[in-house]
């Protein structure tokens, strides 16, 4: 086979430093919308963006010519400096060190878009530190609880 074809889907989430409720609801949209720009200019498409003030989930495709880790950590430097520049009252922005990145079948997009749709709600019934720890669990993913929160 000459070419290379891959359907590459990831559903992406990292808090706020210390997990503060920074993402008020001004911000989210247009943090949302740079998040994606981020992503474009990496050359993945951000599918969906959402979340609540300490965290964000984004479902994305990207390419294989980039690494998942320095489109993450793409994403989480250029997004901080761009709060600090364009929002002085958020002086104290920041991400937290790490990150989950799950694979999403193409079937699974619909269900995964919901979620992220409905995180406000979602959240109602759950911390994020229980979804994340639940998230890691269902993923099979082995962790340590004292390297989970920084």
């Amino acid at each position: 086979m000459p070419s290379s074809y891959l359907s590459l889907h990831y559903h992406i989430i990292f808090a706020t430093k210390h997990r503060q409720p920074l993402i008020a609801d001004d911000l989210a949209p247009r943090l949302h919308e740079y998040l994606g720009g981020i992503v474009r200019g990496v050359g993945g498409q951000l599918l969906i963006a959402g979340g609540i003030p300490d965290h964000v989930h984004l479902l994305v495709r990207l390419k294989a010519t980039r690494a998942l880790s320095d489109v993450v950590r793409d994403v989480k430097a250029n997004s901080s400096g761009w709060v600090h520049d364009t929002f002085p009252q958020y002086a104290g922005f920041g991400w937290q060190t790490g990150y989950a990145a799950f694979a999403v079948s193409l079937s699974g997009l619909p269900d995964v878009r919901e979620y992220i749709a409905t995180q406000a709600e979602h959240h109602r019934e759950m911390t994020f530190e229980d979804e994340f720890v639940a998230f890691l669990k269902k993923h099979e993913i082995e962790y340590d609880e004292r390297y989970l929160w920084d």
